[in-house]
């Protein structure tokens, strides 16, 4: 059994870790809690699946979008595995909390890079069309820079020397942002540039290029994932500075 509030964690637990994987890495972790795998171990291991995202996605056709969810749902599996080994033998450490964060955007960066490289046809007859790439590239640096717009809150507090920040700091003061915030969290669009639900778009995109013959689907979603990723990154800072979190 898990901890009580392990799965109910606001903004640290991720829906498909609620819905199933925490019940799947409870079965895993009977296997490795007695062996001398460490937590960090695992960690270093779930980092690599998410970087083998990208090479993954480079296979053409649904079988290369197949194996990239395969590598992100190996590393959201071992994301659950790590933690849950290092409570069960009480082995925390902050380098356990880093590598996992360095984890998050490599994997996010890496599906998205995924995706721009497919998109622009790398193993296509014709030539190759490196907007594409470069397009997935501005998503992943996107993605890259919400997450380190919320780890940059942290960082600033420490040195001003405040405590760490509150989830009710994040409201904006201002009642039209936090109606505003409030209305794109419902809509959770930004969500698509988050590694793991990105990847299930690229096999939903996967297949309907197949039933086109070619890669209208996944470059109409290559431009529009990139729209999202510099849309999302401006309105996180702005909400970022109007809200408490920096007082």
């Amino acid at each position: 059994m898990h901890p009580e509030g392990v799965k109910d964690r606001r903004s640290g637990e991720h829906w498909m870790g609620r819905l199933y994987m925490r019940e799947v890495s409870l079965r895993v972790d009977r296997y490795l809690v007695n062996t001398r795998v460490t937590p960090n171990q695992l960690t270093y291991l779930m980092t690599v699946f998410g970087v083998l995202a990208a090479p993954a996605l480079l296979v053409p056709g649904i079988t290369g979008a197949v194996l990239g969810v395969v590598m992100v749902q190996m590393y959201l599996l071992l994301d659950c595995v790590d933690g849950e080994i290092a409570r069960w033998r009480k082995q925390y450490s902050l380098s356990g909390v880093y590598l996992d964060r360095v984890g998050a955007y490599l994997c996010d960066a890496a599906v998205l890079v995924g995706l721009g490289l497919r998109a622009a046809d790398l193993w296509g007859t014709g030539r190759i069309d490196w907007l594409w790439a470069f397009l997935g590239t501005l998503a992943a640096l996107g993605a890259i820079l919400i997450k380190a717009e919320t780890d940059l809150v942290g960082v600033a507090r420490h040195q001003g020397g405040l405590p760490p920040v509150k989830e009710a700091a994040a409201e904006p003061r201002s009642s039209g942002m936090a109606l505003a915030r409030r209305a794109a969290a419902a809509l959770k669009f930004h969500r698509l540039i988050l590694g793991i639900e990105a990847s299930l778009l690229i096999l939903l995109l996967a297949i309907l290029d197949a039933t086109r013959g070619d890669l209208f689907f996944t470059r109409l979603g290559t431009a529009v994932l990139a729209g999202i990723a510099l849309l999302q990154t401006l309105l996180h800072l702005v909400s970022v500075l109007v809200s408490s979190r920096l007082k």
